[in-house]
């Protein structure tokens, strides 16, 4: 018989609740109003089995409450604005014109979610730091991209929705940095593997975004969803790039015992002494929470192939889900031995 840790049973059992609301946005774009029923109960039950999943019985009550009363008192800000993000992804599917609003808002709350998160951990200039650079190399490596081809080859955003900076769409440069700072957190500081991890996520984000019209390919040499090999090496390049800045500028925010860039840091912006410095968690920082932006993979591991399946494209749905799974399982494998 199979036993799962009890972290893994919440985390099945959420996902499970999930897929019981997907059902139900599937009916109601099918015009079976009998889906709003699965919504209403799929998303708060998802919550209730992530809290209490593994205490299902004569505990679960008093477990669940326990728990709630624990998660508000431990809750950072930058966790409540992952909460936002993944919540303006529900609609989606129930208001299918939105998607270029609801995805806006969304991937700024997880750029909020980021910039909360670094400045917890480091402090607030190093946070805006690595969001302007993240930002800055994100827009421009887009503008030389749809101009040039390089490094991604032939696409343009001709046509994608506003609002634009430069041609290139908001949303773009945005995540940039929040996607980056998951997948060097999830890679353990290795900018190597953030880069793969970032290729992997790429796998889905193609057929969602030339679906929705957000850019458009015209590379001869199409592999996947109109993009070449090229696209995918370049977002391999462009990730790991940003990742080996990100573990430069805060090594230990990723684990890492090395020096950082502090000869290229303003004095306000260098590392303050454990135990130093602003936080904004809810808790001393003895009692904060040991959760980390690594989390928000796992998210987009659900969603962006749910989001594939709504728009029709159930093969890129399933290739999707297993290059994120695969990520996350190669990322588990090489970091199980860090401190």
């Amino acid at each position: 018989m199979i036993r799962f840790s009890p972290a893994v049973l919440r985390s099945l059992l959420a996902f499970a609740a999930l897929g019981l609301g997907f059902l139900g946005a599937l009916l109601v774009i099918a015009g079976n109003a009998g889906g709003w029923a699965l919504i209403a109960l799929g998303l708060p039950l998802s919550g209730v089995l992530a809290l209490a999943g593994d205490a299902l019985g004569r505990e679960f009550g008093r477990t669940l409450s326990q728990r709630s009363r624990a998660l508000a008192a431990q809750t950072a800000p930058w966790m409540w604005f992952v909460a936002l993000y993944a919540a303006l992804k529900v609609p989606v599917p129930l208001w299918p014109a939105g998607f270029p609003l609801l995805g806006l808002l969304s991937t700024g709350a997880l750029f909020v979610a980021a910039l909360l998160f670094v400045w917890e951990r480091e402090n607030a200039a190093k946070a805006a730091i690595m969001a302007a650079l993240a930002f800055a190399v994100g827009l421009g490596v887009e503008v030389v991209g749809s101009r040039t081809g390089i490094p991604f080859g032939d696409y343009s955003y001709a046509g994608a929705p506003a609002p634009t900076l430069l041609g290139v769409p908001l949303i773009v440069p945005l995540g940039w940095f929040a996607l980056t700072l998951t997948a060097t957190c999830l890679s353990g500081g290795r900018p190597w593997l953030a880069g793969l991890l970032m290729m992997l996520w790429d796998v889905g984000l193609e057929p969602l975004m030339t679906a929705q019209g957000y850019w458009t390919w015209h590379d001869l040499l199409g592999l996947w969803a109109g993009a070449p090999v090229e696209n995918f090496v370049g977002w391999w390049g462009v990730g790991a790039f940003l990742a080996w800045l990100f573990t430069g500028l805060a090594p230990r925010l990723f684990g890492l015992r090395a020096l950082e860039w502090a000869w290229a840091l303003p004095w306000f912006a260098r590392a303050f002494p454990v135990g130093g410095g602003p936080s904004l968690s809810l808790l001393p920082c003895a009692a904060m929470s040991r959760a980390d932006f690594r989390v928000v993979y796992a998210v987009e591991a659900f969603f962006l192939p749910g989001g594939l399946v709504l728009v029709g494209r159930s093969v890129e749905a399933a290739v999707t889900l297993v290059a994120m799974l695969a990520g996350l399982s190669l990322a588990r494998w090489v970091t199980r031995r860090d401190a």
